[in-house]
């Protein structure tokens, strides 16, 4: 056996070569052997001769299954014993050592974009002796596998840093995996980047979707359709969803490669998943819709017993039985009335249906949340009071409503919405105020006619104070999902607190329940739920309406692609 340089190699158990080294090296993992390539130990050997990198082939450098680490390491004699010091001076020497000077240096370096900089810092540290951690390898490999105009010498030195991180038996985490994958794509080596991928398991380290993303594009980028859904399959089975831009990779990669059924697919998967799309996937899906491929696919005759069952099935809005039609497609952008009737092909579109059950298992989960983030049993003592009080028609963000386009918290106007709301209950109900008890005890709060008002909602069981350190976020979503009612608020729910609650039933839910408010000349508006889907629809004859999220519906129309064969005039 040779090794890369072709010296002789003394035949022993299964050795691979490590990842820049190409030195034999004995296997330290019985859990990676089992489910992937040797995991090697790293000895100490005679360092060989200098052999150019140009001379192996990409896998070869980047193999990262035959990384030299290992986790028995020999114990380190033991130190001198050093004199006591105060906790202040400990912290002081632990933020002034070179270890953590260069971490600030790096930092600063990965903000704003510095890889000279950083190289500089790293050699610097190496000729100092400073030992380097996960951290700091992380920082250079972040940077060096970043785009930019120094893009090339990050490039060609971090294959040299993730070298030096295999010598210090430096132990890889996400991070270190992702921004090799990086790296490797970088080259034009989306295959190593998928590799890297599946290997993370031999560490114990499940991917994320950012993990996926170099070999993913990479393989979208070169035109590999095949090998892009290959990644795909391996997201789907590590538990990993894909979000617009991988989709939209997958779109056009399928578009381009004229595979009409991964088309189909993934446009199914943007409905379910996205919603309404950016401009940059409408470009993708009208870019289909005008290719010649795209007007070969479809039947002329279908069943359309089994489209109908697919329908009701699937609750409203699309059918999933594949293209319907034949021809070359007109596909045109367009906007919706109020009734939400295309002004293209005049075709109405469809209020999907939300299935109860979903809303009580949301509920549940939304309880959990919050009964998590806050503290002690104010939840559960709010819980117990709108059994008592609920349910409502609708719920008010009273701090979001006071102060839509208002410098000071106007009471006056969080009354106006609260009577529109009531005048619009069938039962003439005051809705359910939620305000921070803050708001009710200090500032305007104080003004007697503002503190009639308040008096008045308490009576009438319509106004709940949240306690001090609570979230009200929690408490009116809450109101709002349990009673099934309207929730007034201009908030769009899209910072940390809602991307724990999923992006699969909740865009739904607050689509059919969210009142948005706006301020005119003419007063405060109140803008009811559409009574159609902001969704991807397809319908039963085979035509196609995608949303854009060009426009929000209430300052300026939404533009949405209409697509339909030419002649169809049904």
């Amino acid at each position: 056996m040779l090794n890369g340089g072709g010296a002789a190699v003394t035949k022993t158990p299964p050795l691979f070569f490590s990842w820049f080294i190409k030195i034999p090296l004995p296997l330290i993992s019985r859990t990676c052997r089992r489910v992937c390539r040797p995991i090697l130990h790293l000895s100490k050997p005679p360092r060989p001769s200098p052999i150019s990198t140009s001379s192996f082939s990409m896998d070869q450098r980047l193999s990262l299954c035959t990384l030299a680490l290992s986790r028995d390491r020999p114990p380190a004699p033991a130190p001198a014993p050093a004199p006591a010091l105060s906790k202040k001076a400990l912290k002081k020497a632990r933020r002034e050592s070179p270890e953590a000077v260069l971490k600030q240096k790096l930092d600063m370096c990965s903000r704003d974009g510095q890889v000279v900089e950083a190289l500089r810092l790293y050699d610097e540290a190496r000729s100092n002796g400073i030992p380097l951690s996960l951290y700091h390898y992380n920082a250079l490999l972040y940077l060096c596998s970043s785009d930019g105009e120094d893009a090339d010498v990050g490039l060609k030195r971090g294959f040299e840093i993730f070298r030096q991180m295999v010598e210090d038996k430096v132990l890889p985490n996400e991070a270190t995996f992702t921004n090799a994958a990086r790296l490797s794509a970088a080259g034009a080596n989306p295959e190593m980047a998928f590799n890297l991928v599946r290997q993370m398991k031999c560490f114990g380290i499940p991917p994320k979707l950012r993990s996926y993303g170099p070999a993913l594009f990479g393989f979208c980028k070169k035109g590999e359709a095949d090998r892009a859904y290959e990644v795909d399959a391996h997201m789907v089975e590590s538990g990993v969803v894909a979000e617009e831009p991988e989709i939209t990779a997958l779109l056009k990669v399928s578009s381009d490669s004229n595979k009409g059924d991964k088309v189909y697919e993934m446009l199914q998967r943007l409905r379910s998943g996205v919603r309404q799309v950016s401009e940059s996937t409408a470009e993708v899906v009208e870019e289909w819709f005008k290719s010649e491929e795209a007007a070969k696919v479809g039947v002329e005759n279908w069943d359309v017993k089994k489209v109908k069952e697919g329908v009701v099935r699937g609750g409203g809005g699309w059918h999933g039985q594949g293209w319907l039609g034949s021809g070359n497609w007109n596909v045109v952008r367009t906007r919706m009335d109020e009734a939400g009737t295309c002004s293209a092909c005049r075709q109405k579109l469809v209020c999907i249906d939300i299935d109860p059950k979903e809303t009580e298992n949301f509920a549940t989960s939304l309880s959990k949340l919050a009964n998590q983030k806050e503290a002690g049993a104010h939840f559960v003592r709010f819980q117990e009071w709108l059994q008592r009080h609920g349910p409502f028609d609708a719920v008010i963000d009273g701090a979001n409503v006071s102060l839509c386009n208002q410098h000071n918290f106007s009471f006056s106007q969080l009354n106006d919405v609260v009577n529109q709301l009531q005048k619009m209950s069938p039962a003439k109900r005051l809705p359910l105020v939620i305000l921070h008890k803050s708001r009710t005890a200090g500032g305007p709060a104080q003004n007697p006619r503002n503190k009639a008002l308040l008096e008045s909602w308490k009576k009438a069981g319509a106004l709940y104070a949240t306690p001090a350190g609570s979230n009200d976020d929690w408490y009116w979503l809450y109101a709002a999902v349990s009673c099934k009612s309207l929730l007034v608020t201009k908030d769009e729910m899209r910072d940390h607190l809602f991307q724990l609650l999923g992006t699969s039933f909740f865009p739904r839910w607050k689509e059919k329940h969210q009142v948005r408010v706006s301020v005119s000349r003419l007063g405060l508006n109140l803008h009811m739920p559409p009574p159609y889907s902001i969704v991807i629809q397809e319908s039963e004859d085979g035509r196609w309406h995608v949303p854009t999220t060009t426009g929000d519906d209430i300052e300026t129309p939404r533009l949405w692609l209409c697509a339909t064969r030419v002649g169809d005039t049904k």
